[in-house]
C-alpha cells in the first residue's frame, strides 16, 4: 500500500492485510474492542488505498508489513505450541479461587486443589510443555473448569463422590500433532467441568467473516441497483 496512489482501488487482499494488522493490534492491547470494531468495519467498506491507510497509520507494523496468513500458520501449527519450560505447575484455592489463562505454558503435570473455592484452567492460548499433559484435580466442596481449544484430545480418568467429572468432551478426536490433555483426581461434593471453546481471536475472526459476507452482499445489491 502506498501514499503515492491514494485513489487506487483496493483489493480484497489489501483489505484483509489491514484486518490482520488490526487483529494483531487488538491482541497486543494497542486497540480496545470499540476501536477495533470501528476500524475493522471501515477496512471492509474501504474502496481505495487512501481509505485504508489511516486505519493502520498509528500502528507499528503498518498494513504493508502484515501479509495474510497462509498454510499451517493460518490453520494452527500445533508444533509451534509444544515445548518450553512450564510457567506454572500448581493451583490452590481455599475459600477463594485461582486462574491460569492467557499466554502461559502448561506443564507435563499440573496439580490443583480447591476447598470451598473454584479454579479456572484455560488452555486456549497456552503453550504445552509436552505433547501429553496431565491435570490432576482435587475438588472438595468446590469446583474447577478446564477449557481446551478445538483439536485437543481430552481423556477423563477422575472420579467423584457426591460429585463428578464432566465427560462431555471425551472421545472427540484430536488434530494430528495436537496435544492430549488427561484429567485425573477426584471430586468430593464438587465437580470438574470441561469446556471446548475457540479463542477470542478465532471468535473475532468468525465474526469478521460474517460481517464481511454481509458487506459483500450489500455491495452486490448496490451494483445491481446502479
Amino acid at each position: 500500500m502506498t501514499d503515492e496512489l491514494p485513489e487506487l482501488r483496493a483489493s480484497d487482499a489489501d483489505r484483509e492485510r489491514v484486518a490482520e494488522v488490526l487483529r494483531n493490534a487488538l491482541a497486543e492491547g494497542r486497540l480496545d474492542m470499540e476501536e477495533f470494531d470501528e476500524r475493522l468495519g471501515a477496512a471492509y467498506q474501504a474502496r481505495t488505498y487512501g481509505e485504508l491507510e489511516p486505519l493502520t497509520r498509528d500502528l507499528p507494523t503498518g498494513a504493508a508489513a502484515a501479509p495474510a496468513p497462509t498454510g499451517l500458520a493460518a490453520a494452527g501449527d500445533w508444533s509451534s505450541r509444544i515445548g518450553g519450560e512450564a510457567t506454572s505447575r500448581r493451583g490452590i484455592a481455599i475459600m477463594g479461587g485461582f486462574q491460569r489463562k492467557g499466554m502461559w505454558t502448561a506443564p507435563r503435570r499440573f496439580s490443583c486443589f480447591t476447598f470451598w473455592g473454584g479454579g479456572e484452567i484455560d488452555l486456549r492460548d497456552a503453550r504445552f510443555e509436552d505433547r501429553e499433559i496431565v491435570i490432576n484435580c482435587v475438588a472438595i466442596m468446590g469446583g474447577m473448569t478446564v477449557t481446551v481449544p478445538p483439536g485437543v484430545e481430552v481423556v477423563v480418568r477422575g472420579f467423584g463422590i457426591m460429585g463428578g467429572f464432566d465427560h462431555s468432551q471425551e472421545g472427540v478426536p484430536g488434530d494430528p500433532g495436537a496435544p492430549r490433555v488427561i484429567l485425573t483426581g477426584f471430586a468430593l461434593m464438587g465437580g470438574i467441568g470441561v469446556l471446548r471453546k475457540v479463542t477470542r481471536a478465532e471468535k473475532q475472526r468468525q465474526k469478521e467473516e460474517r460481517r464481511r459476507a454481509k458487506l459483500e452482499k450489500k455491495a452486490e445489491r448496490r451494483e445491481l441497483g446502479e
